[in-house]
Order: structure tokens, then sequence, then C-alpha cells
């Protein structure tokens, strides 16, 4: 039986906020066996054009995502939420043999009664930037508490 990763549906605009804040925080820790573990073990992710079903697929795709994304930093916003359902946007910054990204989209999430997300649906879009460009420039993993989100930055 899985543990219930709260908050649990149905979300409010306080709990939804505060699950976007822990995917968010998920991803900057760039450890795809600690992400996977926020979904089903059958969850099923469109991401961009790729389509893939299952915790060890989750895995391998974010594996391979940030070997070749990296200094990786996102930052999630809530963007609405209704029941056991949440759409989030985000932006976030990498970088490949020093060519800079920031790459923005949005996602459209749906949970089971435990909390764990059952539906990741991600369609992204990349813009290159300079170095000098970039916007998401913390130390560590998680984005700390004051700095700005995407509203406050503008994107």
């Amino acid at each position: 039986m899985e543990i219930p990763r709260c908050p649990l549906p149905p979300f409010t605009e306080e709990t939804a906020a505060e699950k976007v804040r822990m995917a968010e925080d998920g991803w900057n820790s760039r450890d795809p066996g600690r992400v996977s573990l926020a979904y089903t073990p059958d969850s099923e992710w469109r991401n961009r054009a790729e389509f893939f079903t299952g915790r060890q697929a989750i895995v391998d795709f974010l594996t391979a995502k940030w070997q070749r994304e990296q200094d990786y930093r996102l930052v999630k916003e809530l963007w609405a939420f209704h029941e056991n359902r949440i759409a989030v946007r985000f932006a976030y910054e990498w970088q490949n043999s020093g060519n800079w990204f920031r790459s923005y989209g949005n996602e459209n999430w749906e949970f089971d009664e435990r909390g764990l997300m059952r539906r990741r649906i991600a369609s992204i879009n990349d813009l290159h930037i300079s170095e000098e460009e970039r916007l998401f420039r913390w130390d560590g993993n998680a984005r700390p508490a004051d700095h700005p989100g995407l509203s406050e930055l503008g994107l």
C-alpha cells in the first residue's frame, strides 16, 4: 500500500499551491528516484511528444533529462485547480555545453485519493537565452523562499 502524499484532494487554493511547491522542490532536487515516488506506480505521462507509463519509465526519463539539461533550475506556479486536478505553468533554465535555455510550459495533473499523481500532461517550449539573461540563480537545489516567482519575474 502506498503512503499518502499530503496534501490530499479535493484541493483548496492553499493545498493546491502547497502541492505545486512540493513538486517544484522535488524536481529541483534532480533525484529521479525521489521524484518518481510522487506518482502512482502506473502513472501516465505525456511530456512534449513522449508518452510513457510507470515509475521506472519516469526514472529513466528524468535520468536522461538531467544528464542533458545541466544546471537545471525550475519555478512552478499554480494556474488553476478543481477537486483532484491542478494546472500549473512553469519555467526552467538549463544549459548544455555552455548553451543556455529557458523552457516554458504548462502541466495538467490528476491525483488519486492518496495524493499521488496518476496523470501528467506537459507542453513545453524552449527559448535559447544568453548566460546574462538567466533569472534563476540560486545556490543549492530548492528555490529560496524569497526568490521571486514567475509572476513577479514577468514570466
